[in-house]
C-alpha cells in the first residue's frame, strides 16, 4: 500500500516537473518573439551605422553615450555621480588633469565604442568597433576604417551585414526585455595570412568570420564549421597569433583560452582554465559584480590577449576606481600562471594592444566614464613597458608632442 502511494506521488511530481519545463520553455520562447511593429520601432529609433566620421576640432572633449533612454549628450558629458559624491576631482575628464593619462585627442569625430586596431599584411592599419547610435539595441553589422599612418583614416563601409550575410545572427533577441539585434566589440585580426573578424551578439554568443578575398574589405563568411548557432556562448572574443603561428582564442573575462585549429574552423583542444595568481582583492579595483565572485579574476568583460617582449598579457575590462579600464596580468607561458594584475591605460575601456610598423606599442581607447576626456570616440595611447613588464603610457605621445602628427 505504501509502495502504491509512493508511486502515485512520484508520478505526480514527474508530471508537474514536465509541465513546468514546458511552460518555462514556452515562456522563454515567447520572450524572444516580438512583433514586426516592435522590431521596426527599434530600427527607426537609431542610426545603425556610424559612418565615415569627421576631423576632430579642438581637443575632442565631450561625445556620445549609447543607451536606451537617449543616444547622445549635448556638449560635455555629465559627471559620473559615484565619483562626484566621493571625490569631485574624479569627474568630468579628470584623468588627464590628474596625470593618469597623457594629453590625447580622438582619431576622428566618430561614434565608436570598443575601438580595436590591427596592422594588416598590406601595411595598412584597420580599425573597427561597436558602431551605430545605440549598440544596446540595433546595429547594421561590422564597419571598417583604414589608415596608412594612424593619422588620416578613410571609411571602408559596412564589410559584413547582419541582414545580408548573417545566419543565426539575423534572429532578434530579448535584451533587457526589449527586442534587439545588437553587435558588440568586433575585432579585426590579421592571422594565418588572412583577415578574421570576431564579434558577439548579445545575449546569445560569438561568431568568427574570415575574408574570402584575403583583403580586409572581404567579403566575409563564417570561418567556423558550425554556422547555424554561435561558435561559443559569451561576449567580447579576441584572437592572438603567437610567434610560432599558432592562434589562440579567448573571450568575456579572459578566464579560458583554447588553441584554434590550423584552418580556424574550431578549437583544437579543450579550454584551459586560467588562474590568476596573487589576485587583486581591493574592491575599488573591481566592478560590484566581481565582488560576488571573490575578486579572483582579471575583469568582467572585453578580453585582451597579446605578447610583448617575450611575455604574454591577458586581461579584461573592469571598474578600476571608477574608471572603465583594461586590467591585465602577465606570464611566461600562454596558459599561465599569470600574475601582477594592473590597470593599463586608465579609462581606455575594453580595448586592444597593437604594434605599429616601427615597433612601437599602442593601446586603443574609446572612453566610457566620467574621468575620461571623451566618451565613445576612437583614440590610441602610446605605451611602454617597464623592465619588470608593467605597462605604462609613453612620456612621448606623437599625436601631442610631434608637429608632423598634428
Amino acid at each position: 500500500m505504501l509502495f502504491v502511494k509512493f508511486m502515485k506521488k512520484l508520478k505526480s511530481i514527474l508530471i508537474i516537473s514536465v509541465l513546468s519545463f514546458i511552460l518555462f520553455n514556452v515562456s522563454a520562447q515567447a520572450q524572444n518573439e516580438f512583433t514586426p511593429e516592435q522590431k521596426k520601432a527599434i530600427q527607426l529609433s537609431c542610426d545603425s551605422i556610424s559612418g565615415p566620421g569627421k576631423p576632430v576640432i579642438g581637443d575632442g572633449h565631450g561625445g556620445w553615450r549609447s543607451g536606451s533612454e537617449g543616444v547622445q549628450y549635448s556638449g560635455a558629458y555629465p559627471a559620473d555621480p559615484r565619483w562626484t559624491v566621493m571625490d569631485a576631482s574624479k569627474s568630468t575628464g579628470s584623468a588627464i588633469k590628474d596625470g593618469l593619462l597623457p594629453p590625447i585627442k580622438p582619431l576622428l569625430e566618430l561614434h565608436l565604442r570598443d575601438t580595436e586596431i590591427c596592422l594588416g599584411g598590406d601595411g595598412n592599419y584597420y580599425m573597427t568597433g561597436s558602431s551605430g547610435d545605440n549598440i544596446w539595441a540595433y546595429a547594421a553589422g561590422v564597419e571598417i576604417w583604414k589608415s596608412r599612418d594612424l593619422k588620416k583614416w578613410s571609411y571602408m563601409g559596412l564589410v559584413w551585414s547582419i541582414a545580408k550575410d548573417g545566419i543565426w545572427e539575423k534572429k532578434w533577441q530579448n535584451l533587457h526585455g526589449k527586442p534587439a539585434r545588437a553587435l558588440w566589440a568586433p575585432e579585426i585580426h590579421y592571422v594565418k595570412g588572412n583577415y578574421f573578424i570576431c564579434f558577439s551578439m548579445p545575449p546569445t554568443g560569438i561568431s568568427i568570420l574570415k575574408s574570402v578575398s584575403g583583403k580586409a574589405e572581404g567579403p566575409y563568411v563564417h570561418a567556423t564549421t558550425v554556422t547555424d548557432k554561435p561558435f561559443v556562448n559569451g561576449i567580447d572574443p579576441t584572437l592572438f597569433q603567437d610567434d610560432d603561428g599558432k592562434v589562440y582564442f579567448t573571450y568575456s573575462g579572459g578566464n579560458r583560452i583554447a588553441l584554434m585549429k590550423d584552418d580556424m574552423s574550431d578549437i583544437a583542444e579543450p579550454y584551459h582554465q586560467i588562474v590568476l595568481q596573487n589576485p587583486d582583492h581591493d574592491p575599488t579595483h573591481h566592478a560590484a559584480r566581481c565582488e560576488g565572485r571573490g575578486m579572483n579574476d582579471f575583469g568582467t568583460e572585453g578580453a585582451v590577449l597579446f605578447k610583448a617582449n617575450g611575455k604574454y598579457y591577458l586581461g579584461a575590462a573592469d571598474d578600476y576606481q571608477g574608471r572603465y579600464s583594461s586590467c591585465v596580468a602577465r606570464a611566461d607561458n600562454i596558459y599561465g600562471p599569470y600574475t601582477s594584475r594592473q590597470e593599463t591605460v586608465p579609462c581606455g575601456g575594453g580595448t586592444g594592444f597593437f604594434k605599429d610598423k616601427k615597433g612601437n606599442w599602442w593601446c586603443s581607447f574609446f572612453g566610457n566614464d566620467g574621468q575620461s576626456p571623451w566618451r565613445e570616440k576612437p583614440g590610441i595611447v602610446k605605451v611602454d613597458f617597464n623592465p619588470d613588464g608593467k605597462i605604462v603610457f609613453s612620456k612621448h605621445q606623437p599625436f601631442v608632442d610631434d608637429p608632423k602628427w598634428k
